[in-house]
């Protein structure tokens, strides 16, 4: 499943939910998994310690998950962090994602789904339990119109989308990297986008990916 050995810490206050996603996880050897069921208690352990990924409540008994996840992007921008939560509101799924977050899983997604979104957002991807996605395509932000993009813009959007880097785009449409720089730039404008990221959760949301 995983080519790297990966740090992978689980941030919930329920022993239970903790105990189910250690037991799911714990099966591949190529993962260290750490639990914390308070988030002041893993911000205190990410500070020493080097965090790959990590499965953050949105509910925690000292604090927002959406708060923890801020600080956590801030500071250790590299650590990926998917919310796994039991709230399914749009309003806190989008929040989250605004706060830096790869990812969001709800509690009642499958075994399988949260080992591929876990794949999918440690390959660079922003990644969805089933459930997230159709909540997220339910409605258009009516706040921002759905932009017009040039055949070469979709294909730089769906290779974001797949996580590939600017190099590698550059060597895969034969052009240089400059250019694909500019064409990120633009699509963030476009997009309104302030990153990739949102980028890309916006393109899901208007189903151009």
């Amino acid at each position: 499943m995983f080519s790297d050995k990966i740090k992978l810490a689980i941030v919930d206050d329920h022993p239970m939910i903790l105990e189910g996603l250690k037991s799911l996880l714990q099966s591949d050897t190529t993962l260290e998994i750490f639990t914390f069921t308070k988030g002041e208690a893993f911000l205190d352990f990410i500070r020493g310690n080097t965090v790959n990924i990590v499965l953050l409540d949105i509910v925690l008994n000292d604090g927002s998950g959406l708060n923890f996840c801020k600080t956590i992007k801030k500071n250790w921008p590299k650590t990926v962090v998917i919310g796994i939560s039991n709230q399914a509101e749009r309003s806190i799924i989008f929040q989250f994602l605004q706060n830096g977050a790869n990812g969001y899983i709800l509690k009642n997604a499958d075994a399988q789904e949260i080992i591929d979104c876990i794949q999918e957002a440690l390959n660079g991807k922003v990644a969805f339990s089933n459930e997230v996605q159709q909540i997220i395509l339910s409605q258009p932000h009516d706040a921002l119109e759905i932009p017009k993009l040039t055949k070469r813009e979709k294909q730089i959007l769906t290779a974001i989308s797949s996580g590939y880097t600017t190099p590698q785009i550059a060597e895969m449409l034969f052009v240089s990297p400059m250019t694909i720089e500019t064409h990120r730039r633009n699509l963030l404008q476009k997009f309104k986008a302030k990153n990739m990221i949102e980028l890309v959760r916006i393109a899901t949301e208007y189903k151009l990916l």
